[in-house]
């Protein structure tokens, strides 16, 4: 094999027009002295993060700060790690398919600590945590029947998609992570203003929220406790090298109740795989496809292809036909109220508007399935339940049924009608009045019990200045 390289290295310089090099032998000390790469696979998963490590490290005092603070949470530590198994392999493969840092895996260790439900205060959602808008931005569907941000898949191909833009951007892993946490125009601005004043801009030169100041440190942190987690009394799961689930097409509706029964998988396993399925049935138009443990997933197309039962899934999708009370949505459809209310997340005191679309039993004898266009762009829209309340008010000084109508808000027609009065009516200082005005219904049931409400005219500006505390106030 020697020879044949030492040719295939001649012929190489030769058709490149140069003089082919002068082999010389190596003396016996010099052959010791050379070491082969290791080329042999990795049995367990995080060797092979290891070995994928490519971003520059950063030492700070802030990454000792999260070192000692996971360092000393080593439950949190294994209950994390271990949560991890399911999605590791395949966040690894799509990062070495990409040619991308490995560590860039650890990272939903600190976005969601692997919780691909996780949801934070400011809306974000998923392993990966996208906010709504930047999950549409990269084609992440997010509608009544699904949410993309949680899919295993969609979000760490969007996530991935999104760190390799940032890299782009800014040519800097450290700089792309913080406009991840920060935002990308937030990130340029601080690079702008260290410019300007003739700063470094590194990311630890750059003035940031207290939040993004910590991000980077904290992938550090777990960075390095993976690395050698001997040294920070840590203890990491055995994940092996090879794939957790197999992706498994979905040609018909299913319940998810009937695809956990014929995978054999435990419900809050399936979920956890699954977690963009936010209804009890899986449309077969706005997802396709499922994962399953490998070996379940064996087992689920079997028994899928021997199924003989009437149908696969019991649910199906209504589009209200115009705006109603869920009172008379519920009859249409056959349901109690307080189950299309569960099911469909609607709250008390709200009208269903026109072209909503809601989950609910599926005829015994239907076979059609949900359409695409509903599956993957349906949504339940909702508008307060208005109801007519009496109120009482007392006109003002040389208030009339137009000026004072004017400041309701409301009909003089009206106004005149409610009071029995002439539409020129002209009303006494104080003199008490009635109108009519539409609220929520829900509001307008805390006032059951209670006296009148009254509603008092705006008095008139006062000629006298305010003081100098007034305005200062």
């Amino acid at each position: 094999m020697l020879t044949n390289l030492l040719l295939l290295g001649w012929v190489t310089a030769t058709a490149a027009g140069q003089a082919p090099a002068i082999l010389q032998p190596l003396e016996m000390q010099e052959s010791k002295s050379l070491s082969v790469a290791d080329t042999a696979t990795p049995t367990d998963l995080w060797e092979r993060i290891r070995r994928g490590y490519a971003m520059p490290d950063l030492q700070s005092n802030l990454v000792r700060d999260r070192e000692q603070w996971y360092s000393t949470r080593p439950d949190y530590i294994f209950r994390m790690t271990e949560r991890s198994r399911k999605y590791l392999f395949h966040i690894v493969e799509e990062l070495e398919m990409r040619n991308m840092p490995t560590e860039l895996a650890l990272l939903p260790f600190v976005e969601s600590a692997f919780n691909p439900q996780a949801v934070s205060s400011a809306k974000a959602a998923g392993m990966w945590q996208f906010m709504p808008a930047t999950g549409k931005s990269f084609e992440l569907k997010q509608n009544v029947f699904r949410d993309d941000r949680r899919d295993v898949l969609a979000s760490t191909r969007a996530a991935l998609d999104y760190l390799q833009k940032l890299h782009g951007m800014f040519g800097d892993w450290h700089l792309a992570l913080a406009a991840y946490n920060w935002g990308e125009g937030s990130v340029g601005r601080a690079i702008a203003k260290n410019q300007r004043l003739g700063l470094p801009t590194g990311y630890t030169d750059l003035g940031m929220p207290q939040e993004t100041q910590y991000y980077v440190p904290k992938l550090q942190a777990i960075k390095n406790i993976v690395g050698q987690p001997e040294n920070f009394g840590a203890q990491l799961p055995d994940i092996g090298n090879h794939p957790y689930f197999k992706t498994v097409s979905i040609v018909n509706d299913i319940d998810v109740a009937m695809a956990v029964k014929l995978s054999g998988v435990p419900l809050d396993d399936f979920k956890a795989l699954n977690p963009s399925v936010n209804k009890p049935v899986i449309m077969a138009a706005g997802t396709p496809q499922i994962l399953l443990p490998w070996d379940n997933a064996d087992v689920f197309e079997k028994n899928l292809q021997e199924f003989k039962g009437p149908r696969l899934a019991s649910w199906t999708v209504w589009v209200a036909p115009s705006t109603i009370r869920i009172t008379e949505a519920a009859k249409q459809v056959g349901m109690a109220e307080s189950q299309l209310r569960q099911v469909n997340n609607i709250p008390a005191g709200m009208l269903i508007k026109a072209g909503s679309t809601l989950l609910v039993p599926r005829a015994a004898n239907s076979q059609k399935d949900v359409s695409e266009s509903v599956a993957d762009r349906g949504q339940v829209t909702l508008t307060p339940e208005m109801i007519r309340v009496r109120k009482s008010i007392r006109a003002g000084k040389a208030d009339t049924v137009a000026t004072l109508a004017k400041r309701l808000n409301v009909s003089p027609a009206n106004l005149a009608q409610w009071n029995k009065v002439p539409a020129n009516a002209k009303f006494k200082p104080g003199q008490a009045l009635v109108i009519f005005v539409n609220v929520p219904a829900s509001s307008a049931g805390k006032l059951s019990g209670k006296p009148k409400a009254v509603i008092k005219t705006a008095p008139k500006p006062s000629s006298k200045k305010p003081s100098e505390k007034q305005q200062k106030k």
